[in-house]
């Protein structure tokens, strides 16, 4: 059987279509949407565990946690804060998961870019202490989060005394042929942020003379620095 045209349909069928349409639409758009409800952030399990359910196999284990941590930022399709999460039990799935892989640098870089980057300082804190505490662990490797963590403590907490004390770990701790000569340098910068003209100008006398910068513009840079700040204790 051939269908109909549109034009054939009686009038009144139409509109009664429309009608009933719109009655649908407008019930619809009447229902309450369900509250999505923030489910808190469960406790890491310990590491025990973890390592008996890893089956062998603890660095995909590590990047399954990772997922799951990152997971917590959308819940039921809403988008949940970081300021929301308990930062306590985010620093320790993070500890979990750098455990179980002990060469990854994401959990670092996720603590020191991701969830570092919340306007609240105290959870700013405690993910910086959490790079600070891990990165003496294998300090040639973990260099460069400890780097931007000094440079967060500087210039979003202003916090010149804390970003110094990470700097001198840099330079007292990543002492590998993998580690620029700038990461060991940037403890003078921070001295001079602090005022501590003495120590910054002693501190680049003695890079100098350790032989541990061999780059001919490093030791030009380091060698003007020092001179700017003679000039300045003049």
């Amino acid at each position: 059987m051939r269908a109909r045209p549109l034009s054939h349909v009686p009038p009144g069928v139409m509109l009664a279509l429309a009608a009933a349409l719109l009655a649908q639409l407008w019930w619809h758009a009447l229902q309450a949407r369900p509250e999505a409800h923030l489910r808190p952030l469960a406790p890491a399990p310990s590491l025990a565990a973890l390592r008996l359910a890893s089956m062998g196999e603890p660095v995909a284990l590590s990047k399954a946690l990772m997922l799951y941590l990152q997971g917590q930022d959308d819940q039921d399709g809403r988008s949940i804060g970081w300021r929301e999460l308990d930062y306590g039990r985010v620093r320790d799935w993070l500890a979990r998961a750098l455990a179980l892989d002990p060469r990854s640098q994401y959990p670092l870089l996720a603590a020191s870019e991701v969830y570092g980057a919340v306007g609240d300082p105290a959870r700013v804190r405690t993910m910086l202490d959490f790079v600070y505490q891990r990165f003496g662990e294998d300090p040639n490797r973990r260099w460069p989060w400890l780097a931007h963590a000094a440079l967060v403590a500087r210039h979003r907490l202003h916090d010149v005394p804390l970003a110094q004390r990470y700097a001198q770990a840099i330079r007292i701790h990543a002492t590998g042929a993998g580690v620029p000569p700038w990461a060991r340098e940037l403890e003078a910068f921070m001295l001079e942020d602090m005022d501590e003209l003495d120590s910054a100008q002693a501190l680049i006398g003695a890079l100098l003379d350790s032989g541990q910068v061999g780059d001919p513009r490093e030791l030009a840079f380091l060698e003007r620095r020092l001179a700017a700040l003679k000039a300045r204790r003049r």
